[in-house]
């Protein structure tokens, strides 16, 4: 189904050279992505985004939650958290086609300020992260967007805007309790999302959830509830999926051998690395790190950079 949006990116595309890959923006925080076949499921850190299909299908494994999404379908995600994504709907013929854009907690406050009435608050909170239609207004959005590349001088004016105004939609959207409830000044998912910040600075160090609780001013069974309610792992579990995404990045890009990978995340035994390496990841690290490099250079290869 060809629509504006799906021309627009398209031409953009075709503009950078075609082909497939990673095709970053002048637009800060804004990327394109086009994949000519399903891709096997990568383990990455999800930022604070909103990710939009364009055309065909992506699938999302937080924790024991499966988030599937398809064409003109969107991913919300509200704090940083590890997980598995995948392309599932590809191919020569309709190629995945999809557009990422981040956004931080500041914008969305600020916008959440200005409405008269405060979104409607679920009553159970749920993982930071789920799947909604794109409506008319969201995808007009991000069709001006795409098009304001053509004009770059526009971009530093017109691109904040629109991206304050893609809040406002997600937040007058039926899930914008969820996002409200992020914003909001000393929320319980407020104070939670405190402490997932610094175990996303401080992820090699040793951090008991008694530490993590006072950070977040709540007691540490409270804490634990909250914090596996909204990221769907137990802080160990999250602290644990950083260190060995950090161990992967580093073997993989700055040729860290197992041990000094090992060692710089925080690990003190390089075999029980390499054990809950290969639980979690289903392959010895040093074969995961040659495997990683070479996917690297395959997608370089097919990665069209804007200039």
């Amino acid at each position: 189904m060809n629509t504006p949006l799906l021309s627009a990116v398209t031409a953009y595309i075709e503009e950078q050279g075609g082909g497939q890959g990673l095709f970053p923006t002048a637009i800060e925080g804004f990327n394109i992505v086009r994949s000519y076949q399903s891709m096997m499921p990568m383990r990455n850190i999800y930022r604070p985004s909103l990710c939009v299909v364009v055309e065909g299908g992506k699938e999302l494994q937080l924790g024991e939650e499966l988030l599937r999404y398809g064409t003109m379908e969107c991913l919300v995600v509200s704090v940083g958290v590890p997980a598995t994504g995948q392309i599932v709907e590809a191919s020569e013929e309709t190629p995945y086609v999809g557009v990422m854009i981040d956004f931080d907690v500041a914008t969305v406050r600020d916008v959440l300020e200005q409405l008269e009435v405060l979104p409607p608050q679920p009553e159970i909170s749920g993982p930071c992260a789920f799947v909604a239609k794109v409506d008319q207004p969201l995808s007009d959005c991000i069709l001006r967007l795409v098009r304001l590349l053509a004009t770059p001088k526009a971009i530093p004016i017109l691109a904040p805007s629109i991206v304050r105004e893609i809040c406002f939609w997600l937040l007058s959207g039926p899930h914008g309790g969820e996002i409200c409830k992020l914003a909001l000044p000393d929320s319980n998912i407020e104070r939670v999302v405190r402490a997932v910040s610094v175990l996303h600075t401080n992820f090699a160090e040793t951090l008991r959830v008694e530490e993590l609780a006072d950070i977040a001013r709540m007691s540490p069974s409270s804490f634990h509830q909250h914090f596996k309610a909204l990221t769907a792992m137990t802080p160990l579990q999250f602290q644990k999926q950083l260190r060995l995404l950090e161990a992967r990045r580093l073997m993989a890009t700055q040729a860290a051998n197992v041990a000094e990978a090992a060692y710089k995340v925080g690990y003190e035994s390089a075999s029980q690395f390499s054990r809950e390496y290969s639980r979690t990841f289903g392959i010895a690290p040093k074969q995961d790190a040659l495997k990683q490099q070479k996917l690297q250079d395959l997608y370089a290869s097919r990665t069209v950079r804007s200039a």
